[in-house]
């Protein structure tokens, strides 16, 4: 996992909606991970939440797809890092969102219908919660890439 780039935007400039909330319906994961929908905040809900920020930082990984899960799982964990970085410095709001479903254990105990083993950490998928991330980036489906976003005022 590498970061290609880290770019603050205003937080006006999210879109929330239902569309990436019915892609995630798709998903492998949709009702597996705590990080998805049907436990992820409702997208109405969350774009009520969105509206009470100034500001986001959204942040672009380049993953080797060879090394997918882990590759994810540290793109996961340096979100986790910067929301922490936001929080030092006065930020007391700031509030990461995963690239995608959670995957910061190998096996999601979640899954099996018991109790999460980190669920101060888990913080839900862009997608899970209405973001459209398409509005915010060019999507390029040759590149190898994953975004995140912390929230950060």
């Amino acid at each position: 996992m590498r970061v290609l780039w880290e770019r603050e935007i205003p937080a006006g400039e999210i879109v929330v909606s239902p569309r990436p909330v019915w892609k995630c319906r798709a998903c492998p994961m949709y009702g597996k991970r705590p990080s998805c929908p049907p436990y992820a905040p409702d997208w109405r809900e969350a774009g009520e939440w969105v509206e009470h920020f100034k500001r986001a930082l959204l942040v672009k990984f380049e993953v080797d797809m060879d090394q997918f899960e882990e590759e994810k799982r540290r793109a996961i964990l340096y979100l986790l890092k910067r929301e922490a970085e936001f929080f030092r410095q006065g930020k007391m709001y700031a509030f990461a969102l995963f690239p995608g479903s959670c995957n910061l254990c190998d096996d999601c105990p979640f899954e099996r219908g018991e109790p999460c083993r980190m669920p101060t950490k888990v913080r839900p998928s862009i997608d899970a919660i209405g973001i459209e991330i398409g509005r915010l980036v060019k999507i390029d489906f040759s590149e190898s890439v994953l975004y995140g976003m912390v929230m950060i005022e």
